[in-house]
């Protein structure tokens, strides 16, 4: 059986004619960027997170950018980041002319290890930037803690964690500032590229809205240097569809989620995600950890089956991020992981009979 590591397709029925009544809106006003469906979008969506604030941006990377910029961090600054993620959520803070810090990684959850964030702190040190990985909150109560102690913001990246919570409380509001992506491959995602902002803090909120259109908050009324960031009108209509649907999806992706542990939990070779108390998992990523990973990998795509890799180098062992002077060796667990690490097919559309056929190709390949 032919098991595809994402199937975009699969979704298209349940909501293509939605969606094309509102691209069809939209074409006969000739409205195209930051009009009604983004002003919808923003309001929706920050209630969906328990925030007062919503600022839609062009894309999840742009998020960042502005998220870091409107806690005032700038040139000469640090970021503390955990080494194990996706490059966008360092480039956010890069781009600002600050520099991320790195940290390592709780073994178990694969976010950013709390208890080696003060260790990394220096007197340039402006945030804290933790990832909810994977679709799994990080722990954020000692770092908000640690961030209090110190005088830091702190900056969620939220960006595979779409209706996640930590200790019953939405993530995208715990933290200062959070940055989300829809790029189509999340849990909630646009037909194209798309991000947001989330806050509880005004001031924050009217800065990012002036950042993400040329530095404005009136046209041809330029408060600051900014940036073209701003969402188009389609983005926002997918995402305003999508948001009729996405606690409905989120619960499939749990279901699948819990299949794949059952099925998987005899192999003795096979780590399954661990799923911390307090914290709802949303499942961007079913990861599992396994022994002879790039061998697994090849057996299960001859027989059909997709899988990922996320992400196969820390970061401070990619180029972009060689001159910090970060040798092999200086953060261990995301080192080891990253050579065990092995993404699954997950989405909501898959069926019973793909995940059992994702188990039995791998049960067969250790057998």
């Amino acid at each position: 059986m032919n098991v595809p590591f994402l199937d975009l397709k699969a979704q298209l029925p349940l909501i293509r004619e939605e969606v094309e009544e509102r691209f069809s809106e939209i074409i006969t006003n000739t409205a195209f960027i930051s009009g009604k469906n983004v002003a919808e979008f923003e309001e929706r969506f920050a209630r969906m997170h328990d925030c007062t604030f919503s600022v839609a941006v062009a894309s999840g990377t742009a998020a960042n950018h502005l998220a870091a910029l409107c806690c005032n961090i700038g040139p000469g600054d640090e970021v503390i980041v955990p080494v194990n993620t996706f490059i966008a959520t360092a480039e956010g803070i890069s781009h600002t002319g600050a520099n991320p810090v790195f940290v390592d990684i709780d073994e178990k959850t694969y976010n950013i290890n709390p208890d080696l964030i003060e260790d990394a702190i220096t007197s340039k040190t402006k945030a804290i930037n933790p990832v909810h990985l994977y679709g799994q909150p990080a722990d954020m109560q000692p770092i908000v803690d640690i961030a209090a102690k110190h005088g830091l913001a702190v900056l969620e990246d939220a960006a595979q964690a779409h209706v996640a919570s930590y200790k019953e409380k939405k993530v995208g509001g715990i933290g200062h500032a959070a940055a989300w992506s829809f790029y189509p491959g999340k849990n909630l995602g646009t037909w194209g590229e798309g991000g947001a902002i989330t806050t509880n803090d005004e001031e924050l909120y009217e800065k990012a809205k002036k950042y993400r259109d040329h530095g404005s908050a009136k046209k041809y009324y330029h408060d600051m240097i900014g940036y073209n960031y701003r969402m188009s009108e389609f983005q926002a209509a997918v995402l305003n569809v999508k948001l009729d649907y996405i606690e409905r999806w989120t619960e499939q992706r749990h279901k699948n989620a819990h299949l794949y542990n059952s099925l998987l939990k005899n192999i003795k070779e096979v780590v399954t995600p661990f799923e911390s108390s307090g914290r709802y998992h949303v499942y961007h990523l079913y990861i599992i950890r396994v022994q002879k990973r790039d061998g697994l990998q090849t057996y299960l795509k001859e027989k059909g089956i997709a899988s990922g890799i996320h992400y196969p180098f820390p970061l401070h062992m990619t180029g972009a991020y060689r001159h910090l002077g970060y040798e092999k060796g200086s953060f261990p667990v995301a080192e080891r992981i990253a050579d065990e690490i092995l993404s699954l097919p997950m989405y909501p559309e898959l069926i019973p009979e793909q995940i059992e056929a994702v188990c039995d190709g791998i049960r067969s390949f250790y057998a």
